[in-house]
């Protein structure tokens, strides 16, 4: 009986292993389906994307006055300011700037900008194609540069909204990554 009874429990174990190991392999399949009903992790479809570039829809009907201030942190001691102070643009139309920083220290400093829109309810319909804010800039002691900016104001952006304000306030993060890349 004792021999039995531990050939079953064997047989039970086998089984078991075997019906875990099947339902690894059937999770692949399920897990794809899973994600193609939910659209989790980007699946979508079977057949892949195709990105089909459209040109941009240009509202000559409006104009939208894009206005641009710069402010510098307590700590910065940079000269940051617009190329510009202000543009008239037509929504959907690209507008290319730039804003101006020179490092008067005697020392190399990196920078980061930080931009706001107001009035908020405008913020998600102005769109920067390039900005200088997407990265941290470095200047040299006394380096001056032109850092490009390239903005589309999106065709849906409500009717009410004449003006829009994009402001930068530039940070000191050269202490930042000075400790960040100390061993």
């Amino acid at each position: 009986m004792v021999l039995q009874g531990a050939q079953k429990t064997v047989i039970k174990a086998t089984l078991t292993a075997v019906a875990m190991f099947g339902f690894g392999f059937a999770m692949v399949p399920l897990y794809d389906v899973f994600c193609k009903v939910t659209g989790l992790n980007g699946k979508t479809s079977d057949t892949p994307y195709e990105y089909r570039a459209e040109a941009a829809r240009v509202d000559t009907s409006r104009t939208v006055t894009i206005q641009f201030v710069s402010t510098n942190n307590a700590n910065m001691s940079w000269a940051f300011s617009p190329s510009v102070r202000k543009v008239s643009v037509h929504p959907g139309e690209v507008a290319e700037l730039s804003f101006n920083v020179r490092n008067p220290s005697g020392q190399r400093m990196i920078g980061q900008a930080i931009p706001s829109v107001t009035p908020f309810d405008g913020t998600d319909f102005l769109h920067k194609t390039e900005c200088f804010c997407f990265t941290t800039q470095p200047l040299e002691a006394f380096e001056e540069k032109n850092m490009p900016l390239k903005i589309i104001i999106d065709p849906a952006l409500p009717r009410h909204i004449k003006k829009l304000t994009l402001s930068y306030t530039l940070f000191d993060v050269t202490d930042m990554y000075a400790a960040a890349s100390t061993p």
